[in-house]
C-alpha cells in the first residue's frame, strides 16, 4: 500500500502528481503546514524532520521528492516515467537534485528569511538575495526548455512535475513568469495533462476548504 503525506501548495505537489502518473492506488494524507501539523507527534513518527513529502511503501518511509520520484519511475517501468538510458536517467536525477538543493532554497529565502539569518535587520537582504536567485533559477529552467516539449526533451518524465512547483511559486510570489516564454508554454502543456490538472485542483480544493 502506498500512502503519500503532502501539503497543498508545497513542493510535495511533485510527488503527488508522480503518484497519479503511475495509475497505482494510493492514499493521500494532507499535512497542513500552515496549521503546524508537520510538528505533531503523530507526523514526527512518519518523518522526524517534519517535512513533506513522505511516502509510506508498505510501512517503509521514503522522503524527498528526488528519491520518491525516482522510486516511482523504477517501480512502474511500464509507465516510462524516466529515461531508460542510464546516463539520461542520471541527468534527470541530477536536475531534480538541483531543484531540491538550489532552486527550492532560493524561494525559501524570500518567505522564510529567519531560517537563513538571525536578527530582523538581516531579513530584507536575505529576501532580496532570494528573489534575485530564484528569478535567475527560473530563467535557467526556461532556457532548459527552449526548443523542447518537456524538461528532458521530447518525452514527459517525472522531472516535469517537480519543475511545475516552481512555476506556481513564482506566480504566487508575483514574479513575471509570463516573461519566460518557454517555461510558460510548457506550463500550459502541463496543465492540459489530466493527471496534472486533477492533482492541482484536488490540492487547491483542500487549501481553500
Amino acid at each position: 500500500m502506498l500512502t503519500l503525506y503532502f501539503s497543498p501548495g508545497a513542493c510535495s505537489l511533485a510527488s503527488h502528481i508522480g503518484l497519479e502518473e503511475t495509475g497505482a492506488p494510493y492514499e493521500a494524507k494532507p499535512i497542513l503546514l500552515a496549521k503546524g501539523q508537520q510538528r505533531t507527534a503523530e507526523y514526527q513518527k512518519i518523518n522526524p524532520r517534519g517535512k513533506v513529502p513522505a511516502l509510506s511503501v508498505d510501512g517503509k518511509i521514503l522522503v524527498e521528492n528526488t528519491a520518491i520520484l525516482t522510486y516511482l519511475a523504477r517501480r512502474f517501468p511500464e509507465k516510462k516515467l524516466m529515461p531508460t538510458d542510464p546516463a539520461e536517467e542520471a541527468r534527470g536525477i541530477g536536475t531534480m537534485c538541483w531543484f531540491s538543493s538550489i532552486v527550492h532554497p532560493s524561494y525559501q529565502r524570500v518567505n522564510r528569511p529567519e531560517r537563513f539569518a538571525e536578527g530582523e535587520a538581516a531579513h530584507p537582504g536575505v529576501k532580496e538575495n532570494g528573489r534575485k536567485s530564484f528569478w535567475a533559477n527560473c530563467q535557467e529552467i526556461d532556457s532548459m526548455i527552449q526548443g523542447k516539449e518537456w524538461i528532458m526533451g521530447s518525452d514527459y518524465t517525472l522531472v516535469d512535475p517537480y519543475a511545475l512547483v516552481f512555476y506556481g511559486w513564482g506566480e504566487r510570489g508575483k514574479f513575471p513568469m509570463k516573461d519566460l516564454s518557454a517555461y510558460t508554454a510548457w506550463y500550459d502543456r502541463m496543465m492540459k495533462r489530466p493527471t496534472v490538472k486533477k492533482t492541482v485542483e484536488a490540492e487547491q480544493n483542500i487549501s481553500t476548504s
